[in-house]
């Protein structure tokens, strides 16, 4: 058990990725650092189940190389990240399109070659029909594909140049212009940049909702330009061996005795911290770094966002569909599922050998019975039966992502009094990304705010001025 007041120059509440990166940069600043975790494992929502030798992501976030913070991170350098094949694969009118962007070998101008569609002819007959056995509806028949239209999901080639050029200009335009934008959400904005529907609708819809969990498009445009940015100027990929990896690996390379889990956090002030079980913690700031609603709590009159919930069913298989290591999308929203991939092709860590690892998203509240309508919905997007496939996991979270819907502040304040900071997606992005830099933002202004006060390491903290720096 912890000796009560505990001595530190900062408690950080919270060891998802947001408060460990932030004590990571605290730390190398010289900064004495204590983060407190109710859970008995580091993560929060970057969280990944074992089953079998499986390794099942609770929310699969998608992370890009592109994000600048992964490669900023203090402790990240030893992550690996695990690509999927260039673009995503779309699934329209029973016939497979690939929208391609490469990310060009360190130069801006290499960042995005083309988005194409490789839209294959399909023979009568090709899409094999499901095995015999198992349950019914698991066994529905993938239908001939109808006659298809004419450069769909991507529209005409006059349509594909139009958004290849605009996927270029945002692959190397920095992220400062693209916040300065005018803001809007994303459908009304992208509709009005000379987009044609079926483009947006048949590739940019569907890329977003899997970078943003918005199939809806109601994400502030700023929000969307920026992943789109990242899209077109890296490659989407996964953490080696689950999401929890990259938490973990910060939390490794952190002091000893930096990380204390098991410890929940009753109340907070700008000199100290009370525990439920664990005393008083003294030091002379505190940075929140929870959830959007705990920190609420913790800080009464912090703004909680709408949530997008997220469901992820994983399935195993012996006989994988022929997909590869791509990201699969319905343009068409013709069922449940929003993306899927056979991650094990991606990461051949998160299955044993020999077995195949599905995951698939569902975004919204998800149907009656959602195993069995992502299986009927799975079989149509591969072109495969999934009568045989054995279910491992159906993971549903009803606050996955918080929402960025227009209006959005990308630099919502970290700096709510002096001594007094908080930090996570629901500051900044509501991605990875976003985290890692609202935690970059806040250690920045604690190293700032500390070390013009003085010693950063004090027995018993002085009182300082309480300036009101920014509204919550």
């Amino acid at each position: 058990m912890l000796e009560p007041a505990y001595q530190a120059d900062v408690v950080v509440v919270g060891a998802g990725v947001a408060g460990l990166s932030a004590a990571h940069r605290l730390a190398s600043a010289g900064v004495t650092t204590a983060v407190l975790e109710a859970a008995q494992c580091v993560g929060g929502r970057m969280s990944t189940e074992k089953v079998d030798g499986f390794r099942l992501d609770r929310i699969g976030q998608l992370l890009s190389t592109a994000y600048p913070e992964l490669a900023l991170t203090p402790g990240l350098d030893a992550l690996t990240l695990r690509p999927f094949a260039p673009g995503v694969l779309l699934h329209s009118d029973g016939r497979h399109h690939r929208a391609g962007a490469q990310a060009g070998a360190g130069s801006a101008r290499g960042a995005l070659h083309a988005v194409r569609a490789l839209a294959s002819v399909p023979r009568p007959g090709a899409l094999p029909r499901p095995r015999a056995g198992g349950s019914p509806a698991a066994q529905v028949r993938p239908a001939p594909p109808p006659r298809v239209r004419a450069g769909a999901p991507l529209g005409t080639a006059v349509d594909q140049a139009r958004l290849g050029a605009a996927l270029t200009r945002l692959a190397v335009t920095p992220a400062e212009r693209l916040m300065r934008r005018p803001e809007a959400p994303a459908a009304q904005a992208l509709a009005a940049r000379g987009l044609p529907a079926r483009t947006i609708d048949g590739f940019l819809r569907p890329l977003l909702a899997a970078l943003l969990c918005d199939p809806d498009l109601t994400t502030s445009s700023r929000c969307a330009d920026l992943a789109l940015r990242a899209f077109a100027a890296g490659r989407l990929s996964l953490p080696e061996g689950g999401a929890e990896v990259l938490p973990e690996l910060l939390a490794r390379t952190l002091p000893p005795g930096t990380v204390h889990t098991g410890v929940r956090v009753t109340s907070v002030s700008t000199t100290s911290v009370t525990t439920a079980e664990h005393g008083e913690f003294r030091c002379r700031a505190v940075l929140v770094a929870t959830d959007a609603r705990t920190a609420a709590e913790l800080l009464p009159g912090l703004r909680v966002p709408d949530f997008h919930p997220v469901t992820v069913v994983h399935h195993t298989t012996d006989d994988p569909p022929e997909t590869g290591a791509s990201l699969l999308l319905d343009a068409d929203r013709g069922g449940p599922v929003a993306h899927t991939a056979v991650v094990s092709r991606v990461d051949p860590a998160r299955a044993p050998a020999g077995r195949a690892l599905i995951s698939t998203t569902v975004l919204g509240t998800p149907p009656p019975g959602v195993d069995t309508a992502v299986r009927v919905h799975l079989s149509r997007l591969y072109g495969t039966s999934t009568a045989r496939w054995e279910t491992l996991a159906v993971h549903h979270t009803a606050e996955a992502v918080p929402a960025m819907r227009a209006p959005h502040d990308l630099r919502r304040a970290v700096r709510l009094l002096a001594g007094l900071y908080v930090c996570g997606d629901h500051r900044d992005t509501s991605t990875v990304q976003g985290a890692l830099h609202s935690a970059h933002r806040a250690a920045a202004a604690i190293v700032s705010d500390l070390g013009a006060a003085g010693s950063l390491h004090a027995a018993d903290p002085a009182p300082r001025a309480r300036q009101e720096q920014a509204a919550a």
